[in-house]
Parts: C-alpha cells; structure tokens; sequence
C-alpha cells in the first residue's frame, strides 16, 4: 500500500516538472522500523528525491552557538579545508539550507549559509555519498570526510560519526581517533508546524564538548 509520504512525493512529482519523487536511501539506511517510528514531518523531508534542478530550502535562524577554546581553534584550522565548522558565537542571525542532488556521485549537496552579525555570511558546503561501511559519507572539504550512522528516534533523526578518513581518489584512508576531533553528533528534531531543529555537537573524550550550535529551521 502506498504511503502517505509516497503520495505526496507522487503528487507533487506529477504536478510539477522537476519536483522531487520518492527517495528510499535515508528509509533504508534506519531500517523499516526505525523509519515507520519516525514522525510523518521527518519522513517526508528525507524521503524528497530531488531530481534535476530541484532543490529543498529550509530558512530559520541561529539560537546558539558555544565554542570552548580548543573548539574555536578547531574552527580555524578547518578554513583551510573550507570552513566546515562555526567560525563564530553569534546567535539570533539569520541562516538557510539548500540541498541538491549531486549527479555525479548519487548523493546530495548540502549548502549552509549562516549570516554573521558583523562579518560576511559563512557558506558551508558538503556532500554526502551514500557508500562506505556506513552507507553514509559526508565530505566535508580538502578530501577530509566522515563515516555517518543514522538513528530514528520518533521526532528525530541522529547523525552519529563512526570515523573519520582522508579521500584520495578513490582511496580512503582511517584518520586514527588519537588525531580526530572525537564524536560528532548532529540532530534533526521536530517541533511541529512545518519548524524543526538542528543541533550540531562535537565532544572530544578528553576536552569534552568543543562546538555546540542549535538553530531552527522552517520548511519552504
């Protein structure tokens, strides 16, 4: 039997040429459990396949963000890989996501533009692959990638890094955990009304936790 997140996709895919169709790989990637766990809102955004120039655009604002003092000089060494992590503390700024297929490697681009209150906008670029021992991979610049696992949790989905590796061509080398930032966590969380929140956490198993950021975003 269809469902419901499949006859919107349809519909929406019939109505409008470019629209997205239905997408398994997040479904498949928490199991068929997990994924009927999970609220209709959560399902239907990660179920967009978004073919040709199709985008999703998600606009809310930056809450908050904490950098300690190793997490801040984390942020600065990444701009030499494109900035992937918060350069700044700013909070209550505007901030948007767009997402796009990536023809190329069958995953996604993810592009994040988070305004600063007294510098030029941050843009963050990212793409995520669906390979590897995971089945998830996002390379986040300068060939530096993580291994993700994903957990659906009712009205949240949970992207946990399991390692992180180096990519040359079609090599991936394991960065050993003694030279990685420790644990990764981002969260995709619901809140109803078409709003949800994401929250981007990086705890190393000695400094403790180096970047917290929580932001909420409005479906466009």
């Amino acid at each position: 039997m269809t469902t419901r997140v499949q006859a919107l996709a349809q519909r929406s895919e019939q109505l409008l040429p470019g629209a997205p169709a239905y997408d398994s790989r997040f479904r498949r990637l928490v199991g068929r459990e997990g994924w009927q766990g999970l609220c209709p809102a959560i399902r239907l955004r990660f179920a967009k396949r978004l073919q040709g120039t199709a985008v999703a655009l998600y606009a809310g604002e930056i809450v908050e963000t904490r950098l300690s003092l190793a997490g801040w000089l984390l942020s600065q060494a990444c701009r030499l890989i494109g900035a992937p992590l918060p350069l700044h503390r700013d909070s209550g700024v505007p901030a948007v996501v767009v997402v796009s297929e990536d023809r190329a490697s069958g995953g996604q681009r993810w592009t994040r533009i988070y305004h600063r209150s007294r510098h030029a906008p941050q843009v963050i670029n990212s793409a995520k692959t669906f390979a590897g021992m995971t089945g998830l991979e996002e390379l986040i610049g300068g060939g530096i990638g993580m291994a993700l696992t994903v957990q659906a949790a009712g009205d949240r989905l949970v992207f946990c890094s399991d390692h992180y590796f180096l990519k040359l061509g079609s090599h991936h080398l394991r960065i050993p955990a003694m030279f990685s930032p420790g644990k990764t966590v981002v969260t995709h969380r619901d809140l109803g009304g078409g709003e949800f929140a994401f929250d981007l956490d990086v705890v190393h198993p000695w400094l403790g936790e180096l970047i917290h950021q929580h932001a909420i975003f409005r479906d466009q």
